[in-house]
């Protein structure tokens, strides 16, 4: 089985699940999003964000594949670079932060694991980089992941902690000298849990 967790470029960009390859929630402001959206301009403005942010800031994702078949990806960027941040009640992104914008397992492949292998991604690339931290706002309202969002649930389970409350949309933080002691790095996880990552089968008729 072809297991490979490779940075998102504009070449692999065609490789996001719908609607998340032209969805702007995060990228835009709410008036240049939904006139966007609007205008169908969703999936351009995407690319142009992403292109971007690629060359004035570096990478900002990660896509998971199991035999070349796109089965996750993790979207990042400081907060500078994401508009929708400040639109939080719990905004600011510390500053010595790079935000979390979304992350989605397709279904099929949900619950295997592969969703703290990403943030191990993001990790092992932001301390490289320099950062101190990852943050998020989560949503406090689902448990399923699957929106612009993630589930609070979610970001805790994979190592995050609340570090502003709120009712709805709490900020949380993964720090990231923490991930310094987990056991393995990214690359044995990955061979380890998508090693026992199968594509759910089909439930026949009976």
């Amino acid at each position: 089985m072809g297991r490979r967790l490779v940075p998102l470029t504009l070449d692999n960009l065609e490789d996001l699940p719908q609607p998340c390859r032209s969805c702007v929630f995060w990228e835009l402001d709410p008036v240049r999003g939904e006139a966007a959206v609007n205008a169908d301009r969703a999936a351009a403005e995407k690319e142009s964000w992403i292109s971007a942010v690629l060359l004035d800031w570096g990478s900002c994702g990660r896509v998971a594949y199991v035999d070349d078949v796109p089965v996750g990806f993790v979207l990042y960027a400081p907060p500078a670079y994401v508009p929708r941040s400040t639109a939080f009640p719990t905004s600011p992104v510390a500053s010595d932060a790079v935000q979390l914008m979304t992350s989605l397992i397709v279904p099929g492949y949900q619950g295997q694991g592969l969703g703290r292998v990403l943030v191990q991604a993001v990790a092992k690339d932001l301390l490289r980089r320099g950062f101190k931290a990852i943050e998020a706002f989560g949503d406090a309202r689902t448990k399923a992941p699957g929106g612009c969002l993630l589930p609070v649930d979610h970001l805790l389970a994979v190592g995050f902690k609340t570090v502003r409350p709120h009712p709805t949309h709490p900020r949380l933080r993964l720090e990231l000298r923490s991930t310094l002691s987990w056991k393995q790095d990214v690359e044995h996880a990955l061979d380890r849990l998508l090693g026992a990552v199968q594509k759910e089968p089909a439930l026949r008729p009976l």
